[in-house]
């Protein structure tokens, strides 16, 4: 039994190892999904358009890398020190779920500025995390049928 407010409460470990193979899956759909648009924005519309998905595709593929190893380090930590009354988190990784919208968005300021990339073509690059997640969802569902 279970009680949130005892400090007794029992951790169970889970394995990792499928989660980190579907990570992994998304990292790459991503820049793949990313470079598929960007040839195809290319050819549709523009250099500008194409360079634009690409670069919002590889934002976004950055994103994806600094929010896991945040979420993987404020684990690690809570879980070392599960039976502690006060649970001390990293600083940098603290940074990195919030820096990271930092960074995306001086990025697509500054490329939209200096370099005269449309900002909407970034924006669609930038789908390529929710797209590449929905094909990797998607793929768990029906390697699971079988």
């Amino acid at each position: 039994m279970f009680c949130g407010a005892s400090r007794g409460a029992a951790m169970e470990t889970v394995d990792a190892a499928p989660y980190a193979q579907t990570e992994r899956r998304i990292a790459r759909l991503t820049i793949v999904l990313g470079v598929i648009a960007a040839v195809g924005a290319y050819f549709l519309f523009s250099v500008q358009v194409g360079a634009g998905v690409l670069i919002g595709a590889l934002l976004a593929w950055v994103n994806f890398r600094w929010l896991k190893n945040a979420l993987d380090a404020i684990t690690r930590a809570s879980t070392a020190q599960a039976q502690s009354a006060k649970v001390r988190l990293p600083i940098w990784s603290i940074f990195g779920l919030i820096g990271r919208y930092l960074l995306i968005g001086v990025s697509v300021c500054v490329i939209f500025v200096f370099f005269g990339i449309p900002v909407l073509s970034m924006l669609v690059g930038l789908c390529a995390l929710g797209a590449a997640t929905i094909g990797a969802s998607l793929y768990e569902v029906f390697q699971s049928w079988e």
